[in-house]
């Protein structure tokens, strides 16, 4: 059965003990960014084994690292991309030897995901994020100029052909999260993990066990008009999944509560039924609810817990059919 997981800081908060309430005990970590040691990476094996440890002191069972070293000069092949892919292998490595054994990156240059509002009134008044193409095209370029598909496609390859062989010494998979949004270019910048067809040349690229996807619901879902049937293509390159939903297309879209979107959430569930998919989900982007402030806007807790209450259910009713 698909396990529902969340994503926690590394260093405890409140959140930890409410997804605990709700019957979560997988997590989702993070490298602890601020809190290490002086002397250690975040990525070094000490240092994961102290998040490890804190999740697991409470209950919790950390199956996937969704933080990244950083990545921008292994993107867009700069002079020192050998010492980021270098940190990225010493990642692997320590996530190996603790048995933690899913790493979700992403292949975004510079930016990361891409909002033009973070305050678009939805059902009840809740705050959702929403972006706007049109907003942007008169944005200026980053201080990178412009990089073109080929590019990112030529590094990616460089990266891949560096790191899988660690991934796969380590027996950790490597799950590829979409272009957020799944638009290119954007300020100059292009993007290419943005349509199914490419998930499939980036399984080709390099062939591995370990060369996987993040299938994140919120942008397939804007790059098909078939979710269930995309999910039942890649089967058991899934790695992990964020399901979310939002309304709209690529160039204009606002995320929504889970059950107010335009995918079928029930049929996607469906489709990892009948894949035997048996990783980890956990819902993503939520809309800020009244009583939550909005300074981490697609990460309200309250909006978490909703999420988590929607997708059990929808699971128990999809796993259970014909019990």
């Amino acid at each position: 059965m698909i396990q529902i997981a969340e994503m926690l800081p590394p260093v405890y908060s409140p959140l930890w003990d409410l997804v605990a309430q709700c019957g979560v005990r997988k997590v989702v970590g993070a490298l602890d960014l601020d809190h290490q040691l002086s002397h250690e990476a975040p990525w070094s094996h000490a240092s994961l084994l102290r998040v490890k440890n804190a999740y697991e002191d409470r209950g919790f069972e950390l199956a996937v690292i969704e933080s990244r070293p950083p990545l921008t000069k292994a993107k867009l092949g700069l002079e020192g991309r050998d010492e980021e892919i270098a940190t990225v292998c010493e990642l692997l490595d320590s996530m190996g030897r603790l048995g933690i054994g899913v790493w979700c990156y992403e292949w975004m240059p510079v930016m990361n995901w891409l909002r033009t509002s973070t305050t678009i009134k939805s059902r009840g008044g809740a705050l959702v994020t929403g972006y706007d193409h049109s907003k942007m095209l008169d944005a200026p370029l980053t201080e990178y100029g412009e990089v073109s598909e080929s590019q990112l496609w030529d590094n990616l390859r460089y990266f891949l052909e560096r790191v899988l062989p660690v991934a796969e010494a380590a027996g950790v998979k490597l799950a590829m999260h979409p272009d957020d949004p799944p638009l290119s270019p954007i300020r100059g910048l292009a993007r290419i993990m943005r349509s199914s067809e490419n998930f499939q040349r980036l399984l080709d690229l390099i062939p591995s066990e370990m060369n996987g996807i993040a299938l994140c619901q919120g942008n397939f879902t804007l790059m098909t008009e078939d979710l269930p049937a995309v999910i039942r293509h890649f089967a058991d390159k899934i790695f992990f999944v964020h399901m979310r939903d939002v309304a709209g297309a690529p160039e204009k879209f606002e995320e929504t509560f889970h059950d107010a979107g335009q995918t079928d959430m029930v049929a996607c569930m469906r489709a990892y039924r009948d894949i035997g998919f048996e990783g980890v989900l956990r819902p993503d982007h939520v809309p800020t609810m009244a009583g939550d402030d909005n300074d981490d806007a697609g990460y309200s807790s309250i909006g978490r817990l909703f999420a988590i209450g929607y997708l059990t259910g929808i699971r128990e009713t999809v796993y259970g059919e014909g019990a």
